[in-house]
């Protein structure tokens, strides 16, 4: 069981890919891959409705990205409602976006004392790889100490690609240049019998 106090003291992001491909419906039940993120992201929101009243950040991204802030449980299916899988993998600027955030807030001293975790749910591998990784490298360069940020990123369906690059992320960063090792990567094989509701929990508990 992880210390609320914890929690209590951490920033939550949920990016998640609302590209074409989301709409496969090869999940438990024959549900799509964007109904089983509906369902994990509000059992997210709950959970951390319990530490966080301020609610959790938002992002949704294929081409371009939106971004909404102060989530609570209440507001996910509207924001689900309110947008449909089509598009593109542009995971290189909405990661950009959340951690320029992180670091503008970081200046500003409003981030909580132990810093702040990025979950990104997607299904493919991103548009622009080297932008990715080039990304999450200068975010590293940026930080103080290894624990402040951490992205996780769990993949929803069976691409290879996409599962070959994930574990390039977590496995070579250093070795190119990454100052802390901060992404953790869940993919297919890892996930076996769990739900992404369980995943996104077991994360934000790390």
């Amino acid at each position: 069981m992880t210390d609320p106090a914890i929690l209590q003291g951490r920033d939550y992001t949920l990016i998640i890919d609302k590209s074409g491909s989301m709409s496969t419906p090869d999940q438990r039940g024959g549900r799509s891959r964007w109904q089983e993120s509906q369902e994990a992201t509000l059992a997210l929101a709950r959970k951390c409705d319990e530490f966080d009243p301020d609610g959790i950040t938002i992002y949704l991204f294929s081409g371009r990205f939106k971004r909404y802030d102060n989530v609570t449980a209440s507001k996910v299916e509207q924001i689900f409602q309110e947008n449909d899988p089509m598009g593109s993998t542009n995971l290189a600027g909405v990661l950009e976006d959340a951690l320029n955030s992180y670091f503008q807030r970081k200046a500003a001293g409003q981030t909580k004392p132990n810093g702040e975790t990025i979950l990104v749910v997607t299904d493919g591998e991103p548009d622009d790889r080297k932008g990715v990784m080039r990304v999450i490298i200068d975010a590293s360069r940026k930080m103080d100490r290894d624990e402040e940020l951490a992205i996780s990123f769990i993949q929803v369906g069976a691409d290879v690609q996409a599962t070959r690059f994930l574990k390039a992320l977590d496995d070579e960063l250093q070795g190119v240049g990454a100052k802390f090792d901060i992404v953790d990567t869940v993919t297919v094989e890892d996930m076996e019998n769990t739900t992404l509701a369980e995943i996104l929990a077991a994360a934000i508990g790390d």
